[in-house]
């Protein structure tokens, strides 16, 4: 299910990503960044590190390793990503998740 309207107008943030493999939405505030991610081919997460994040799968699924441990999250599973904290994963075309950062400035505003 596509993402409504109101959020597709949210402003997106430029990732080192091309736009045809994946789009996002996002709300900002001075204490964190809400991002809509849409993805819309298969796609390796390269390993990284960041301040705290917190997402939930809406949509698809994604294969995280996070901290050395490897799972699969589904529509409806959320996972938690501490400061710090080395992660990666594989996540399937047609995968939409809301992922909350610490970081206000994680990714730059287009």
């Amino acid at each position: 299910m596509p993402l409504p309207e109101f959020i597709r107008a949210f402003p997106s943030v430029a990732l080192p990503f091309p736009d045809e493999v994946v789009s996002t939405n996002v709300l900002r505030s001075g204490a964190g960044l809400a991002v809509f991610f849409t993805f819309h081919r298969d796609m390796d997460l390269p390993f990284h590190s960041h301040k705290a994040q917190w997402g939930t799968v809406l949509e698809g699924e994604i294969e995280f390793t996070i901290g050395g441990a490897t799972r699969t999250y589904r529509a409806g599973e959320s996972y938690s990503i501490g400061a710090g904290v080395v992660h990666g994963g594989k996540i399937k075309a047609g995968t939409v998740a809301l992922d909350i950062f610490e970081e206000p400035d994680r990714y730059p505003l287009r």
